[in-house]
């Protein structure tokens, strides 16, 4: 192709020199100037060929690039196929596994059918046996119906006990109220007495002796304030307390009821130890009435306290039933995951007219806003009962009417 290209533009420069030559040879006939022309136009032609093979190259370069270009495209395409194609492959292959697991679970499950189905009939056959058992049970109940009869006997003596508890758990409540009131009257001592201490620091250089002073009474009262708190700890770590022994009471009770349906297979055996316990009752009651006999009027009442020695125990009964009576389980679980100064909140709106103050009061206490303890209080409805219960959108903060009932009890429970 060298060769081709060499005699082309050899016999290009033989023509342009003999038709120059000839061209300038015919007019003047001087051969030196026909000579030079034709060499200026061998030259001539030769750069523009080369002007023009040039071009050529750099066109045939262009378009050699775009043709590598196109095929580095078109091989990352047949990559990016490829890759697909083995996607689909292994997606195939994922899917085969999962119809034969399917198939495998399908012929698991008719088979536990099958055995469903052996089991139910024979499930059917021991019914039939419990059903003649429990006509049998019914009889024996029948007769255990009248040992409770004497049972509830001894519970009528027990009631008139459980009054005399609540009695006491009214004066000891009382006394738990005025606690309060005198912490609630501390709270604000020590509020005015620290707006005392900002006015006091704006006149530093003057106040300075005063300030000592007014920090030993700060002192003072933080001391009484802790001794209050922990005779309140102390009330309500007793009150736990009880509750923790009416609690253990009745896990006792349960206990008990479990074992008498699992004692009713052996009633027989029982009724012969029933025998047995109603003479040692018997026996048990002369002995009382004997030594009710022999004691003296004047300390009947510490008999009374002797035979009776739990009344501590069944003092947090009336509280329980009150709470469980008297409140939807929604709205007990509302008040277990309600802060205390959170229920101080619905107080003020319920018994104040314009409750702004007092909630910013407690907002400042617990280094908060207003809007973020009503927000805090809504949203803990919202979690529990289902629906918001105070009205935020007012510039007064009010109780829905539907809820304001029950918020009322819980502010009750909260004072009693």
């Amino acid at each position: 192709m060298q060769s081709g290209i060499v005699s082309n533009r050899l016999i290009l420069g033989v023509s342009a020199f003999s038709v120059s030559f000839g061209l300038s040879l015919v007019p003047n006939w001087d051969f030196t100037k026909a000579f030079l022309t034709g060499i200026i136009t061998v030259l001539a032609t030769y750069s523009a060929a080369l002007f023009v093979d040039k071009r050529r190259r750099n066109y045939e370069l262009l378009v050699l690039s775009s043709l590598h270009r196109k095929i580095r495209e078109l091989e990352g395409l047949k990559y990016r196929i490829a890759r697909e194609v083995q996607q689909v492959q292994q997606h195939k292959i994922i899917l085969y596994t999962e119809s034969q697991q399917l198939q495998n679970q399908i012929s698991e499950s008719r088979n536990q059918r099958d055995t469903l189905h052996r089991e139910i009939g024979s499930l059917a056959g021991q019914k039939k046996q419990l059903e003649l058992e429990i006509t049998n049970l019914k009889t024996e109940l029948h007769h255990l119906n009248n040992s409770t009869i004497e049972l509830k006997n001894t519970c009528s003596e027990l009631t008139a006990e459980k009054r005399r508890l609540e009695l006491n758990s009214n004066l000891s409540r009382s006394e738990i109220t005025q606690l309060q009131a005198q912490i609630e009257a501390f709270k604000q001592e020590k509020q005015e007495i620290e707006n005392n201490l900002i006015l006091s620091n704006r006149l530093k250089p003057q106040l300075e002796e005063k300030l000592y002073e007014l920090r030993i009474e700060i002192h003072n009262l933080e001391v009484k304030v802790s001794n209050q708190n922990n005779l309140l700890t102390d009330t309500i770590t007793a009150r736990k307390n009880l509750e923790n022994t009416l609690t253990d009471l009745q896990t006792q009770k349960q206990a008990q009821q479990v074992e008498i349906s699992q004692l009713q297979n052996q009633i027989s055996l029982l009724q012969d130890e029933r025998d047995l316990l109603q003479n040692q009752v018997w026996e048990l009651l002369q002995n009382i009435e004997n030594l009710t006999e022999e004691s003296l009027p004047d300390h009947t009442h510490e008999h009374e306290i002797e035979l009776f020695p739990f009344d501590e125990l069944l003092e947090p009964i009336e509280s329980s039933e009150y709470v469980a009576n008297n409140l939807p389980p929604e709205w007990s679980n509302f008040l277990e995951n309600l802060p205390t100064d959170k229920i101080q909140v619905l107080k003020a709106i319920v018994e104040q007219d314009n409750p702004k103050a007092m909630i910013k009061k407690i907002a400042e206490e617990q280094i908060t806003m207003p809007n973020l303890l009503i927000d805090y209080i809504n949203e803990v409805a919202n979690n529990t009962i289902g629906e918001l219960i105070i009205e935020a959108g007012e510039e007064i903060p009010e109780i829905y009417q539907e809820h304001l009932h029950n918020v009322k009890k819980i502010i009750a429970m909260y004072e009693g």
